[in-house]
């Protein structure tokens, strides 16, 4: 009897142990991890939405940093260009200086993933944005599915752009590019980071590569306009198979007109 006690003691011991081990391996990947599905692209609002002029508040970056650890976007009324890396978040105002950001500060759209990279792709002799697009487009196993990407490297040029802070009314982002600040850094390094999205994401997402960045001084970077590589550069790709979409909770998003065809508009928006 004795025995047959000790025996469920240590039974009842173990599984309290094994309770223990979860529930601190659950608070460590609550505390040092992004949340949701491994494999989600997490959306702040829609593109076109943001073509239309909808730059008020709409998520805290602390909340966007929680589902990401890699991404891109912008900031309430518009106030620079957003990059986020290794789960920090910059900001590329339009003096084309980057600065850390403060997880209070407000974003109006951007995407994240917790990025872990399905495959890899080092890309030499490469003299332009179009060029580069053109060489990561041959490697992805299907034109159909998101893709998280990021790259470290040298660049002999890289040609960035910001958009300075806007007043209400706020104009459409047409209006905004028109007169954006330019930058071009020369012998740059840094880290590329964006996301390919398929024909289908229209009207949600930018449809092709959307790619920002940031130095490796973290102190410039911005929107990518165009680039030269200074020698090869190996690109990490992140398969993402699910997308989730946080739209705004205010007035401005539930106003707007979204039925409008804004292809063309973003077309020259990125360029």
């Amino acid at each position: 009897m004795k025995q047959r006690f000790k025996f469920i003691v240590k039974v009842l011991l173990g599984i309290a142990v094994y309770l223990l081990a979860v529930l601190a391996s659950a608070a460590v990947v609550r505390a040092g991890e992004p949340q949701g599905h491994h494999d989600t692209l997490w959306q702040v609002s829609t593109i076109d939405a943001l073509l239309a002029g909808v730059y008020d508040a709409a998520v805290p970056v602390g909340d966007v940093l929680s589902h990401g650890n890699v991404g891109l976007g912008t900031f309430e009324a518009l106030d620079g260009e957003m990059v986020v890396l290794d789960g920090a978040a910059w900001r590329v105002r339009a003096d084309g200086k980057a600065y850390s950001v403060a997880a209070q500060e407000m974003t109006p759209f951007a995407q994240v993933t917790p990025f872990e990279a399905d495959f890899r792709v080092t890309l030499d002799g490469v003299g332009s944005l179009a060029e580069l697009t053109v060489a990561l487009g041959r490697v992805l196993p299907s034109p159909n599915m998101f893709y998280a990407i990021r790259a470290h490297g040298d660049f002999a040029f890289v040609k960035t752009r910001s958009v300075p802070r806007q007043s209400k009314p706020y104009p459409p982002l047409r209006e905004v590019a028109a007169t954006q600040p330019v930058f071009e850094l020369t012998k740059t390094d840094g880290d590329i980071v964006g996301f390919y999205g398929p024909a289908f994401a229209k009207g949600t997402g930018v449809p092709g590569f959307h790619l920002h960045y940031l130095s490796a001084a973290r102190d410039a970077g911005g929107h990518m306009l165009d680039i030269r590589f200074a020698g090869p550069v190996t690109f990490e790709l992140d398969t993402t198979t699910a997308v989730t979409v946080a739209l705004p909770d205010n007035a401005a998003f539930a106003a707007v007109n979204l039925t409008p065809d804004r292809e063309a508009e973003l077309k020259k928006v990125e360029k």
